[in-house]
């Protein structure tokens, strides 16, 4: 509940593991924040959230971030620090989180980008790149940490519809080739329904 409204109450779901799952409905009634309590950024009011069986609303910083490892997220926005270049903005979980040596760093962020057709743009800046290149970056970012688990929070928001579908086949492509578990939040109806194995 936020001041005293609940958002999600009653609330249950499970994702097995390598399946993808879409969330669908309204705005406002707590998709974003149900992905917001999976990585345990928010902690609920009461009930329990398993992540491959471990129990984490009473874990404390440091067993949360080893939680947090197995998740790549991919934000509405792309959400890339504007500062930074394309690489740098790819590179940061893996130096952060990681400490990676730099050649190490340089082969997985240059795969990666490749991946998602971006190789070209490894220097530029997020104010160089049109909307579909920057959800693109946010999805290489989200994996070149290998997440076992990968959450989607609207990422073709705001995106004409070619671009949309360009972004869902690339999200169904690494789906099938690394297996990883999905959370994919999305507005696009009939679109996301080709990708998904389950829909709530």
């Amino acid at each position: 509940t936020f001041n005293g409204q609940k958002v999600l109450n009653g609330f249950t779901l499970s994702v097995r593991k390598g399946q993808l799952c879409a969330i669908i409905g309204q705005s406002g009634i707590g998709k974003s924040v149900f992905l917001k309590h999976l990585v345990g950024l928010m902690k609920p009011d009461s009930g329990q959230i398993f992540i491959d069986g471990q129990e984490i609303t009473h874990m404390n910083s440091k067993e949360l971030s080893i939680i947090r490892r197995k998740f790549g997220y991919v934000f509405q926005n792309g959400a890339l620090l504007d500062s930074k270049t394309l690489f740098d903005n790819v590179a940061l979980p893996l130096r952060e989180v990681l400490h990676l040596k730099e050649s190490d760093v340089k082969e997985r962020v240059e795969n990666e980008l490749e991946k998602v057709g971006l190789k070209d743009a490894i220097w530029k800046y997020p104010n160089e790149l049109s909307g579909g290149m920057i959800r693109r970056a946010g999805l290489a970012r989200a994996l070149v940490m290998n997440p076992e688990i990968v959450l989607f929070d609207e990422p073709t928001t705001g995106l004409d519809p070619i671009i949309s579908r360009a972004i869902l086949k690339h999200i169904k492509y690494f789906h099938r080739k690394l297996r990883f578990t999905g959370v994919l939040i999305t507005h696009q109806i009939p679109q996301a329904f080709e990708i998904v194995q389950r829909v709530a």
